[in-house]
């Protein structure tokens, strides 16, 4: 479930409860964000590699669309990320 950024602070939480949250919000971050950039990556050399081999071209989609995977996860990590 990607991170919606909503400050939902229960005020009646005691500060340990407070950072135990903290961290679980930013432990699942920082786990999730890897494999949106690479998941992206792969799904564009994967689209690329077979548009090649379909138009029995060189690897010339295969890099292009994932480099188009690339720059869309790395707009991805940097949108999810807090400002």
């Amino acid at each position: 479930m990607p991170l919606d950024n909503n400050d939902s602070r229960d005020p009646n939480l005691p500060p340990s409860a407070e950072k135990t949250k903290n961290f679980s919000q930013q432990f699942a971050m920082a786990t999730e964000l890897p494999f949106i950039l690479v998941g992206t990556i792969a799904v564009g050399g994967l689209l690329g590699y077979f548009v090649d081999g379909w138009l029995h071209t060189k690897p010339i989609f295969m890099i292009v669309l994932g480099f188009l995977g690339f720059f869309g996860g790395l707009r991805e990590v940097l949108r999810r990320l807090p400002k």
